[in-house]
């Protein structure tokens, strides 16, 4: 038994080990806990850590009849593969990523991490860029602008702050 990658539809990636653990494969989805915006507040959600992946247990042999309904698994969209050879991941990653899964959870990643230059999207602020500070509550952030050459301190909703790339 090996542990190999499977790659799944878009955003399918739960539906895909939920199904290929009803057909008794051992499967490894790891997430990652991130805030995002919805509907204007600030959510914590769980998403792959790598998305579109995830790894499942099967036998070594391609020939081997546990590797048959893989492609034809809901939300799968292949085995992966480089050239003939299906891409095998060390026993000691999938360790090492249930051991940081079984850990106390992380704190989720911030949607703005303070010091992180953003620009309000609206508003009558809209369009002056400044710098996030830090949240207040989960509506409203406070960020630093340049108002007059002075810099000031602005507290504006989570939902109109964009970052600046």
């Amino acid at each position: 038994m090996g542990w190999y990658v499977i790659h799944t539809k878009p955003h399918q990636e739960t539906r895909a080990e939920e199904n290929l653990a009803r057909q008794g494969f051992d499967c490894l989805l790891p997430l990652l806990r991130v805030e995002k915006l919805r509907r204007g507040k600030v959510v914590v959600e769980s998403e792959p850590l790598f998305p579109r992946y995830l790894f499942v247990r099967l036998g070594t042999e391609p020939g081997d009849p546990s590797w048959a309904p893989i492609r034809s698994t809901k939300g799968v969209s292949k085995l992966v593969s480089f050239g003939d050879a299906p891409a095998q991941v060390a026993e000691g990653l999938i360790d090492l990523l249930r051991r940081r899964m079984a850990e106390a959870p992380p704190a989720p990643e911030r949607l703005f991490a303070p010091g992180e230059r953003v620009t309000i999207a609206d508003g009558p602020f809209a369009g002056i860029e400044g710098v996030f500070q830090m949240a207040e509550g989960e509506r409203r952030a406070m960020v630093l602008i340049d108002l007059l050459g002075r810099t000031a301190g602005l507290a504006v909703g989570v939902a109109s702050l964009r970052k600046v790339v």
